[in-house]
């Protein structure tokens, strides 16, 4: 008999399949995934970031708490995401609904430090989402940033950490002639039960 465990267990497993045969079948790159968030007034956006970790515990991005994204995700902790990969089989989505929480800074710290020293210095750098006057305002800082941490390594910025969206339904849905797809839904309900059903295309 299948448990609820084991559903969960599954439709990880299902990821972990589709991910290394899309690492494999040569997508530009398997980690791409767009990112929903919402307002609280209910108004939705989008953006591409890369995945840096899956587990059991859920999926994690990075990126600053000051940003739009994560004004949106401290003020409504729910996000969709959403990989396609059109060169698996006959192309590939995986829909990942969940709530939000942020990582622990032992985690954020490890990952930050094995960021190159560019990106890090852009982390220090970039008042993300917010108006830039010009490009050369930019590289001003970037210079003035790289000079403050000249010769020593680089912390993580306070305001820059992980997001871990922890899945309450995970969809794959797979690509058909016709438009006929074939579609499952695992789910999970208010008490952590995981269910799974097939969906119309």
């Amino acid at each position: 008999m299948t448990t609820t465990h084991d559903l969960h267990n599954e439709a990880l497993a299902t990821f972990d399949t589709l991910f290394e045969e899309a690492r494999v079948a040569g997508e530009p790159d398997p980690t791409a995934m767009t990112v929903a968030t919402a307002s609280l007034d209910g108004r939705p956006s989008a953006r591409t970031v890369l995945l840096k970790a899956h587990d059991a515990r859920g999926f994690v991005f990075y990126t600053h708490l000051d940003g739009r994204k994560g004004r949106e995700l401290q003020a409504n902790p729910h996000a969709a995401l959403l990989f396609h990969w059109p060169r698996v089989r006959h192309a590939v989505q995986v829909r990942i609904e969940g709530a939000v929480e942020i990582v622990g800074d032992a985690e954020a710290d490890a990952y930050f430090a094995t960021r190159a020293r560019g990106s890090q210095l852009g982390a220090w750098a970039s008042k993300q989402s917010e108006t830039l006057e010009g490009r050369d305002t930019f590289e001003q800082r970037l210079a003035q940033v790289e000079q403050q941490f000249e010769g020593r390594e680089i912390p993580r910025p306070p305001r820059w950490t992980g997001l871990r969206v922890r899945p309450e339904k995970i969809e794959f849905w797979y690509g058909a002639d016709f438009r006929l797809h074939e579609r499952w839904l695992y789910e999970s309900d208010r008490a952590g039960e995981w269910s799974k059903r097939m969906l119309y295309p």
